[in-house]
């Protein structure tokens, strides 16, 4: 079976196989990429509707929150990136949804995190404790979509992951999400840096231990996040998606399938409600 289409940023295939081999890197290394997913002329929109949002959020009060020293992230609306719907509606993202959370995954979380220069190493991390039904069941009841808004160079702070390490169950871990610093040896001995190009896109589960890294370039790394929740996933408690009934009424009936946020009249700006602490507090070192 395969599935495409042309999302009016890039055309893509995405056959059984595909899926497949997302389903088997998710469940090994915790993370899998995609190559050229979309355009890099999509990416340039999206790169500006990110910096519009990071504007405004940054002249209101919690609007955007510290996740390290010159570090932010800002939850959004998804009306505020006009390439929502082709986002959300790829085929590569559908199919690697649904083949890990199930037909019935939500689409929880819309926002971007910035690392500026001068943004340092963060303390390795997994975004939230372990739910019961990865640590016995040995499911995955959520997916983190992430889309560089540039191209990733090494001196830009790239993103580093622990491979495999989803699965470690963080009974020690500080908030169920900090490792201690006795166990950094094994997460460096699993370490890849992660150097995507504008029009990648990535799936991993966020309980994969990561950190960013140190940013010794002037260039700020925007990454736009995208949140998904199985069934049992209870993510969409932190975050405060909605949209109006015009938008709502705009979208293809299958991408309001998996978006069930409120319908209001009008938008209020997100105040961040994800504060991880760990990470605001600075440096890993």
């Amino acid at each position: 079976m395969t599935d495409t289409a042309t999302t009016g940023t890039a055309s893509t295939t995405v056959t059984e196989a595909d899926r497949e081999a997302a389903v088997e890197a998710l469940m090994t290394d915790g993370i899998i990429g995609r190559k050229g997913a979309f355009s890099r002329e999509f990416i340039q929109q999206m790169a500006e509707d990110v910096d519009a949002a990071f504007a405004e959020a940054r002249s209101r009060e919690n609007g955007a929150v510290g996740r390290g020293p010159n570090r932010w992230y800002v939850e959004i609306h998804p009306q505020a990136l006009r390439g929502f719907t082709e986002l959300v509606d790829h085929p590569w993202v559908r199919a690697v949804s649904e083949a890990v959370l199930g037909p019935d995954y939500r689409i929880v979380e819309v926002g971007f995190d910035i690392p500026f220069a001068g943004a340092v190493n963060q303390p390795w991390h997994r975004d939230f404790p372990m739910p019961v039904e990865t640590r016995d069941e040995h499911r995955l009841t959520s997916l983190a979509f992430n889309l560089t808004m540039v191209d990733t160079e090494e001196d830009m702070g790239p993103f580093e992951i622990a491979l495999g390490t989803q699965w470690d169950r963080g009974e020690e871990f500080d908030h169920e999400m900090f490792p201690p610093k006795s166990f950094y040896g094994r997460y460096e001995e699993r370490a890849v840096r992660k150097y995507p190009q504008m029009g990648d896109i990535s799936a991993r589960s966020a309980l994969t231990i990561h950190r960013g890294t140190i940013n010794h370039s002037q260039k700020a790394r925007p990454v736009l996040v995208l949140g998904m929740d199985g069934p049992e996933g209870n993510n969409a408690e932190h975050h405060d998606l909605a949209v109006t009934k015009d938008f709502w009424e705009s979208l293809p009936q299958r991408v309001r399938d998996h978006l069930g946020c409120p319908i209001v009249d009008e938008l209020t700006p997100i105040t961040q409600k994800h504060t991880i602490e760990g990470l605001v507090m600075g440096a890993a070192d």
